[in-house]
This record gives structure tokens, sequence and C-alpha cells, in this order.
């Protein structure tokens, strides 16, 4: 398996990974830490794509992974002030340095376990310091080797992040499927 990662350009590859199945079904397609608790809330059905599209004029939203010409997997990625983690209670911010965010590795099913999430955190990393990022952070679960619903896996874990040298810079306030999450950060200059 020979994985690139891309810039996200194409809506229907996005579409693939984090859109529905069904058009008037309501997911997430990764709008929930992107845009404002109350406009993602008020979203439903095909708006939420319209939505991402309209993101994606304004430049990738986040970057795919492909195994050739097909699509399998997705990682979000953007300043952190363009997120809700900018105004986040529960994430707590280390410095003024205007860090990008990593908050969801997506996989699609048949293609996990084989090391595309690597691959993903590396392009998002890689797409993060072609655009100027100073550093990137993630926001993983430390699960000490458990295991993690694959409902709940999209942020990553602990050791995800570490080999890929993001190192711990703080603990949050935020849990998921259990589990703390933990500030990491990788310093790109």
């Amino acid at each position: 398996m020979a994985i690139e990662v891309r810039p996200a350009t194409v809506f229907e590859d996005v579409c693939t990974v984090v859109g529905p199945k069904r058009p008037d079904a309501n997911v997430c397609w990764c709008l929930s830490y992107r845009i404002p608790s109350k406009e993602n809330r008020a979203l439903v059905g095909p708006a939420r794509g319209e939505r991402v599209r309209e993101l994606m004029a304004q430049g990738p939203p986040g970057v795919l992974a492909y195994d050739g010409d097909e699509v399998v997997g997705w990682a979000a990625v953007a300043p952190r002030a363009d997120t809700t983690f900018a105004r986040n209670r529960k994430i707590p911010h280390v410095d003024e340095l205007d860090v990008w965010s990593v908050w969801c590795i997506r996989v699609r099913p048949g293609h996990r376990r084989s090391g595309v999430s690597h691959h993903l955190l590396r392009g998002a990393v890689d797409f993060a310091r072609a655009s100027g990022a100073p550093a990137v952070e993630g926001y993983p679960v430390d699960n000490r080797g458990e295991k993690v619903d694959p409902t709940m896996a999209y942020v990553g874990t602990r050791a995800l992040f570490e080999r890929a040298g993001f190192v711990k810079a703080a603990d949050t306030d935020s849990v998921i499927d259990g589990f703390p999450r933990l500030l990491m950060r990788l310093v790109l200059t």
C-alpha cells in the first residue's frame, strides 16, 4: 500500500470520508470543532455538506489520504484561531503562539489498522508547515493502550501523536470515551 496524503480540495472525496451515506442524514461532516456551536446545531441534512463546500472555497479544511485513486482517510487541520478550540474552556492555551490544530483523524472501514492514521497525521503536519504554522497541536486521548470505541477514536491516541514527534504540553479537562484528553504539541520552527 502506497499512501499519498494531499490537501483536501475535492469535495466528493471529502464527502466519501466524512459525509453521510444518505444526503439528508445529520452527520458531523467534521464541523463540530470548525464552526461556532450555535451554527453547528442549526445546520441539518444537506446544509452541513454545503457549509463544508463553503469552507473548501476558502482553502483546504484538512488533508485526505489516497491509496492509488481511492480516498481512504481524512484529517482535519486548521489554525486553532479558526476553530472552536480558540474558545474551548476544557482545552487550555499553552501560550500565545498561532498554532494549528489537528482534531479529527478518520480512516475508512476496510483500511483501518494499516497505518493510514500515521500517514494522515504526518500529512496534516506537512500541510500546516507549508502553510506557515509555527507549531501543531492535537488533543488525543491518553488511553494507556486500552481499546477506544471506534466512534470516539477520531481524536487519536497519545501513542499516535508521540510516534509523530508530538510531546505532551498540558493536561486538559476534556474526556472522551472515559479517557482523559491531552494537549500534544509539535514545534515546527
